[in-house]
């Protein structure tokens, strides 16, 4: 049986120059060892954000894999979850911090692998910041 038409024959599919990036890529993480880098982060970040959404009504469970997290921001004061989310993002984005909200009340963080430990600790403490001064008027 021949099929009626060709599925898949894109012209980036076979890339030489993607397929040599993606291979420097590959060693670069190796070479750094930043799996293991974000393993390790990765414990202590969501640590961290454990402790921060313990202390914060407005936040509530925290969770991770690696380099990637989210924290959901619960409802406060009569205010949506989502509504509270939103305005702890803009918060965040005035003090320099941006980031998505997934599922419309989850906080997700997700930094590049080779993010320092500095610009890790900055972004937590904006988020801390945020996250105490967001509230039924944003104080």
């Amino acid at each position: 049986m021949v099929p009626e038409g060709a599925l898949g024959h894109y012209t980036h599919e076979k890339s030489p120059v993607g397929a040599a990036a993606a291979l420097a890529t590959l060693a670069v993480i190796e070479e750094e060892g930043l799996v293991d880098r974000a393993r390790e982060l990765g414990r202590s970040t969501l640590s961290r954000l454990a402790a921060l959404a313990a202390a914060s009504p407005l936040l509530g469970e925290a969770r991770g894999l690696g380099m990637y997290w989210g924290v959901e921001v619960c409802p406060w004061a009569g205010a949506s979850a989502v509504a509270v989310a939103d305005r702890l993002l803009y918060s965040c984005l005035r003090r320099g911090l941006s980031f998505k909200v997934g599922g419309g009340n989850v906080v997700t963080l997700c930094p590049p692998l080779n993010i320092s430990t500095e610009e890790l600790d900055r972004a937590l403490d904006i988020l801390a910041a945020a996250a105490m001064s967001v509230g039924p008027r944003d104080r």
